[in-house]
């Protein structure tokens, strides 16, 4: 959502006073780039990565019982959730998934079928608008 003109004016206001106190720490926020936190989480990730895939190999390479299993178990499931947590990374980095889904959930004041359920959305997919059709043609509407 766009910032109002008043809103906008108080920022600057709040900017510049923020340079006339302290140039130093203005100039360092300036010119942070947060896609820099989530570049050093993915590489973590990577390195974490293939830490959990040597943990996995050396697992299967020795030959103790339990201790080979609680070997492949950990390197599997760092692996799993270094994947998670360079996904998540990415998706912040680029900005995918923070755009509100279409087409799911409910409608907010949408009129109510017959059923008292809420009536679909516009934009639902093939299969929801088959069913609706069916459900019409049933109901003979």
């Amino acid at each position: 959502m766009p910032l109002s003109e008043h809103e906008q004016r108080m920022l600057e206001q709040i900017e510049s006073a923020l340079y006339a106190e302290d140039p130093k720490f203005a100039h360092a926020v300036r010119s942070t780039n947060p896609q820099v936190h989530y570049k050093r989480r993915i590489v973590k990730a990577a390195l974490g990565f293939v830490v959990g895939v040597c943990a996995l190999m050396a697992g299967l390479v020795i030959n103790e019982g339990t201790v080979t299993i609680a070997i492949s178990v950990t390197g599997f499931l760092l692996m799993v959730v270094c994947c998670v947590w360079a996904l998540t990374s990415w998706k912040r980095m680029t900005g995918i998934g923070n755009e509100p889904a279409r087409g799911r959930g409910r409608r907010e004041g949408g009129r109510r079928d017959g059923g008292g359920r809420q009536a679909r959305p516009a934009k639902a997919g093939f299969m929801e608008r088959m069913e609706e059709r069916w459900r019409r043609r049933t109901e003979g509407d």
